[in-house]
């Protein structure tokens, strides 16, 4: 009982969320930062959880900057199948050696987020160091952004969206569709965060791990397809003022059903992972006293972020490589 109470509190907040969501930007991306936060040991929580409001709605941030900022969608995902077979374990670490091996340009071709969440470390970890709530506040939240994106299969793969085997909108149903119906009554819970030894390998093993799911995701959304009439795949839903095609809550559950738990367990995974990232920075850092620091963010970072949002708003989509969910 205490539990599914705890779980209902949690989920609250995202209730008006799942109705209006596009994409797991909003929905999936929320619920992790915030989940993640009670992975944290003592001596990190309180702190945290005195931001989480900051750290839930900022967490989709990195998507808003994709339509603004040159050079920010390649952050989002990585295409290993563009390397070939068995890519992801022989794809250089280094992002440096990557470089020099493929170039930049191809390279942001075909996406480098786990390269990306190496240098977010870096950068988090300095924060903690130098003791910047801003910084600290603000690189959290986007690190969890793309913790989260390495652990959702088709951001590793060109076929993110089922555009090469004519599966369309596959992208929004894995990632959107399913845990907006479903995500009530997952088990998110996961162990304390844990210190990462080698946080290259561990973000690297995250993408392994997202791309060798691509094979189910695609495979068992045909099988399904293939037993559901057009009509009953997609149905119409009110979404607002707005009457959406979607897909039905019958299909959406019935491939729920045949990944058996996928998406529920790559939402645990990565709910642990972003707390584990946080957690290892802050140890890097030497371990500062937050309690000693700024509890909030500064009045200048919440400026800057209402005036990033409104130049996100106003401003027309760049045209930008590779994955466009």
């Amino acid at each position: 009982m205490k539990k599914h109470l705890l779980l209902l509190l949690l989920w609250a907040p995202f209730l008006f969320w799942a109705r209006q969501a596009q994409g797991w930007g909003f929905f999936g991306h929320r619920l992790l930062n915030r989940l993640a936060v009670y992975t944290l040991p003592p001596a990190m929580v309180g702190f945290f959880k005195a931001n989480i409001d900051y750290l839930t709605v900022n967490a989709t941030r990195p998507d808003s900057r994709r339509v603004v900022v040159p050079g920010e969608a390649p952050r989002h995902f990585i295409d290993v199948d563009r390397y070939g077979d068995s890519a992801a374990y022989r794809l250089p670490r280094r992002y440096a050696d990557a470089i020099a091996r493929y170039g930049e340009d191809s390279l942001l071709k075909h996406g480098i987020v786990p390269w990306h969440v190496v240098s977010m470390k870096n950068q988090l970890t300095a924060a903690f160091r130098d003791r910047d709530t801003d910084r600290i506040l603000r690189l959290s939240a986007d690190m969890g952004h793309y913790v989260a994106d390495a652990c959702v299969p088709l951001h590793t793969t060109r076929n993110y969206n089922g555009q090469l085997t004519g599966q369309k909108g596959i992208h929004g149903l894995w990632e959107s569709r399913l845990p907006e119906l479903l995500s009530a009554d997952y088990d998110l819970f996961t162990g304390s965060a844990l210190y990462l030894e080698n946080p290259t390998d561990v973000i690297w093993n995250a993408v392994i791990r997202s791309n060798a799911a691509v094979d189910s995701v695609l495979r068992f959304e045909k099988e399904v397809t293939a037993r559901f009439p057009e009509d009953q795949k997609f149905g119409y839903e009110q979404r607002g003022s707005a009457t959406v095609r979607a897909y039905s809550r019958d299909f959406s559950r019935e491939y729920h059903r045949r990944l058996n738990g996928q998406v529920e367990r790559q939402m645990r995974y990565a709910v642990r992972l972003i707390g584990s990232f946080w957690y290892t920075c802050w140890v890097d850092a030497g371990s500062p006293d937050l309690s000693k620091m700024t509890r909030t963010a500064s009045e200048t970072e919440k400026q800057r972020l209402e005036r990033e949002a409104k130049e996100a708003a106003a401003a027309p989509a760049l045209a930008m490589p590779g994955h466009d969910d």
